[in-house]
Formats: structure tokens, C-alpha cells, sequence
């Protein structure tokens, strides 16, 4: 891989959206221009999950470049976690196989319900009075 090439791929989450760029490195992810630990307030748990295709596959030596536009920490993480499996997929169709039984490379549909008319919210209606 040359030096200035990169994969690029799209994830989303809820209503997050995340574009990766991946290229070769030394393991640094920076997201909307910060590094991942100062943009996720040093999240433990969210660096984890953000790492995990990484882990997967045993290899931790790509730079990644993320913007990412929508949606709280939780559904970017898995935004940026989903393009992250699909970049890699791109770059060595190898990885495809291993990034799919590890449940990393399917987008998460689920979004919030809209509250619906006459209705206190998406389903829940007012209390039932008999008398």
C-alpha cells in the first residue's frame, strides 16, 4: 500500500454518520480533527469499542481519519466502528470473512420511533380510567 493511498468507507448509527479514511500508520485515530481519546472525553469503554476491528483482525498499524456529523457518542462510536469493518474490507477482501463472524461489517437499523398523534410518545398512550 503507497503511502498516500487510502480506503474509504461510510457508517452509520442511529443518526450518525461517519466517513473513514484508512491508510497505512502507526495506529493514531483522529476523529473531526481531534484525537479519539480527546474528542471521547477519554471514554474508556467507547476507545475499546472503537478499537475492536482492529482487535479482530490482530492488526493495529493503519492511521484513521474520521468526520463524523450527527447523534450522540454512543451512536458515532458505532458509526465510526462500522466504517472502520468496511474500510478494512475494502482494503483485503481476506478480512471480509472474519470481520462478518465477528458481527462487525452489518449496520445497526435501529432508529427512534416518531411520536405519533394523540399519543403521549411513539406508542404510549394515556392511562385507562374505568370510572
Amino acid at each position: 500500500m503507497a503511502k498516500d493511498t487510502y480506503f474509504y468507507a461510510l457508517g452509520r448509527r442511529k443518526s450518525a454518520t461517519a466517513r473513514v479514511r484508512l491508510q497505512s500508520g502507526k495506529g493514531n485515530i483522529v476523529i473531526n480533527g481531534k484525537p479519539a481519546s480527546d474528542y471521547l472525553n477519554e471514554s474508556q469503554n467507547l476507545l475499546t469499542e472503537l478499537a475492536k476491528p482492529f482487535d479482530v483482525i490482530g492488526k493495529k498499524d493503519f492511521d484513521v481519519s474520521v468526520v463524523v456529523t450527527g447523534g450522540g457518542a454512543s451512536g458515532q462510536v458505532d458509526a465510526i466502528k462500522l466504517g472502520i469493518a468496511k474500510s478494512l474490507a475494502i482494503m483485503n477482501e481476506d478480512l471480509k470473512g472474519t470481520l462478518k463472524k465477528a458481527d462487525l461489517l452489518g449496520r445497526d437499523s435501529r432508529e427512534k420511533e416518531r411520536k405519533k398523534f394523540g399519543l403521549k410518545k411513539a406508542r404510549k398512550q394515556r392511562q385507562f380510567t374505568k370510572r
